[in-house]
């Protein structure tokens, strides 16, 4: 799904405010701690709450393996001048049950609100087009999360319906918002972009997207 570029770890994805770079064991005590927080958990799939060491420790290593493989790419939001503070995560991997590319995402709750979210995934969306030769990214969130849609739609998703999806943390179906955004539609915004006739985003409020793809 990626290529060699994005298969090292010193692989980095720099935006305005942000540093986007492989996670790494030292980052499992953030992961916890913020990942851990119910409000962020809730909107996830498989992000338990309360989230264990062991079981953040599993995930980068998981991350990191993935990242290698080329099979997606997982990577620590950190802020610009500050990589080793973890804030959040960003990735795409292949969903579960289609096999698409799937965006994921997750935020600490002190980074809600700032446009964060935006910024980082529309730099891996970025990358996953510009890199590669990925037809589509698919997305979903919880429809009790307004905050994640509108995070999918300033990136350029477009609304495919809503359905039942298995959150296995949370132990049970739930109603979902389903997205998908193609590298037509993804071309033209970089395009509308470049004569300013798509704004960056103001300040985002943001929580989750589904985030299958960054849980474990």
């Amino acid at each position: 799904m990626f290529p060699d570029l994005t298969r090292d770890d010193v692989f980095r994805l720099e935006t305005r405010r942000l540093w986007l770079r492989w996670p790494r064991l030292a980052d499992a005590q953030a992961v916890v701690r913020l990942a851990g927080e119910k409000a962020v958990a809730d909107m996830t799939a498989r992000i338990p709450h309360p989230y264990h060491p062991e079981q953040a420790e599993r995930f980068i290593f998981g991350s990191r393996r993935s990242n290698a493989n080329g099979e997606g790419l997982q990577l620590a939001i950190t802020p610009k001048g500050k990589p080793n503070s973890l804030i959040g995560m960003v990735g795409i991997i292949p969903d579960p049950d289609t096999g698409k590319p799937s965006l994921g995402y997750w935020l600490g709750i002190p980074s809600w609100g700032q446009g964060y979210a935006t910024e980082a995934a529309r730099a891996l969306i970025d990358a996953f087009f510009a890199y590669g030769d990925g037809r589509e990214v698919t997305a979903c969130a919880r429809v009790i999360n307004p905050a994640s849609r509108r995070v999918l739609e300033k990136c350029g998703f477009a609304y495919q319906g809503a359905g039942l999806s298995e959150l296995p943390a949370r132990c049970g179906l739930y109603p979902v918002d389903h997205f998908r955004l193609d590298r037509r539609t993804w071309e033209s915004l970089k395009a509308w972009g470049h004569t300013g006739f798509v704004p960056e985003p103001a300040s985002v409020e943001v929580e989750l997207d589904r985030s299958i793809s960054l849980a474990s």
